[in-house]
């Protein structure tokens, strides 16, 4: 056993060096990177070559030190693997429950029924292409491929923003047509799966087994699973509404909240969503263009998720940041309000310690994992060709 007297010290010129960076972060790499560790190897007296290459050593600016040195870490991170810190994980967020038992009462060519009071209008039923989908590991060190499905594994819940009459007795007519208007539009773009009028009506307009055209481009996950792409994986609910930037309370009239939480439990109880998996448009939607989070900013804040018996998901850092490398810009922010604001925060300081902990800069993580979603995208989109054959 080497005694402790005898055990290796830092060499002269890497102890001057050391001296001379002020960062400890920095210096502690460094240290980590040209000197060994205490303990290996008993001293050696130096040979006098070595010693004039220490001095030689010494001479050299400590910028340019610096510079090799970080140059030569970069170079070594480049193919490292991504290996997120496990501080960086964060819990689930708590479930509400599995909703209670509802079961369909009546159902007629034009309605249905259920137990806990819910009425859908099927009138305007219309079908569009089978649901189909690929779902990915949520963990980005993962690279294991898409694993198939066909059942609805979430709800995305939206606004229509779209014409808004006073929701007043005087108003009824043009609430009426505004609403009829509104309706055939929605139908003929296939663009919810359920629509809930400013009279608490349930409308049908995409039935469950076939996609609706409402979430295009859009990120989430559930901590096991990263979907992407959610129209085909989630259940569109639109609310006829509009929302603004930053708004704190949400404006829809108590019957839509009634029929929405009516809605909501039966779609959990047929389909088994978990409360996670319940979210808004302006959560998931994303720009592949830019790669940039809230394409979409429809409930970007107030949705009334304690009302429908939900988990405040706004609290969970969107999946679009750490684990698809999207970013958020400032106008995002601006109209996310502080709750959405706050999660936003969160998958940045999630992102950036597992970049610290892969040994990587922050940049270069982040164009892995866009790099790995532009793959799944491919491969998403190379099924649904395939499917469609």
């Amino acid at each position: 056993m080497v005694d402790a007297s005898e055990r290796l010290q830092p060499s002269p010129w890497v102890d001057w060096c050391a001296g001379r960076i002020g960062d400890p972060v920095v210096r502690l790499r460094f240290l980590r990177a040209v000197a060994p560790e205490l303990g290996q190897v008993p001293v050696k007296p130096w040979p006098a070559p070595r010693r004039y290459l220490a001095l030689a050593l010494s001479l050299i600016p400590i910028p340019l030190l610096l510079v090799l040195f970080l140059a030569r870490g970069r170079t070594q991170a480049a193919d490292a693997p991504i290996r997120p810190a496990v501080s960086a994980a964060l819990p689930a967020p708590a479930e509400s429950g599995p909703p209670p038992e509802v079961w369909q009462v009546e159902k007629s060519a034009n309605s249905e029924t259920y137990s806990n009071g819910l009425r859908v209008d099927n009138r305007l039923a219309v079908t569009h292409h089978v649901r189909g989908y690929r779902l990915f590991p949520a963990d980005p060190e993962d690279r294991g491929g898409g694993v198939a499905g066909s059942q609805p594994m979430g709800i995305v819940f939206h606004t229509t923003e779209s014409r808004q009459a006073p929701f007043e007795a005087q108003q009824n007519g043009e609430l009426q047509r505004l609403g009829e208007s509104l309706l055939e539009y929605v139908q003929r773009k296939r663009a919810y799966n359920f629509l809930i009028d400013r009279f608490g009506r349930v409308y049908r307009i995409v039935v469950e087994s076939d996609a609706a055209d409402h979430a295009g481009y859009s990120v989430w996950s559930d901590g096991k699973w990263l979907y992407v792409n959610l129209n085909e994986s989630f259940l569109g609910i639109s609310f006829e509404a509009e929302t603004h930037p930053g708004q704190v309370e949400a404006r829809v009239s108590p019957a839509q909240l009634r029929a929405a939480a009516m809605l909501t439990e039966m779609l959990r109880g047929r389909y088994g969503i978990a409360g996670t998996n319940c979210v808004t448009h302006a959560q998931v939607s994303v720009n592949p263009s830019n790669m940039r989070i809230g394409y979409h900013t429809d409930w970007a804040s107030s949705f009334p998720f304690e009302a429908l018996g939900l988990p405040d998901n706004y609290g969970q850092p969107p999946p679009a940041l750490w684990a698809a490398g999207f970013e958020a810009d400032p106008v995002f922010l601006r109209t996310a309000g502080p709750r959405l604001g706050a999660s936003v925060r969160l998958a940045e300081n999630r992102l950036a310690e597992s970049a610290r902990a892969g040994g990587i800069s922050l940049r270069s993580y982040r164009e892995r994992l866009r790099k790995q979603y532009r793959e799944r995208l491919a491969e998403l989109r190379g099924s649904m060709t395939a499917d469609s054959e």
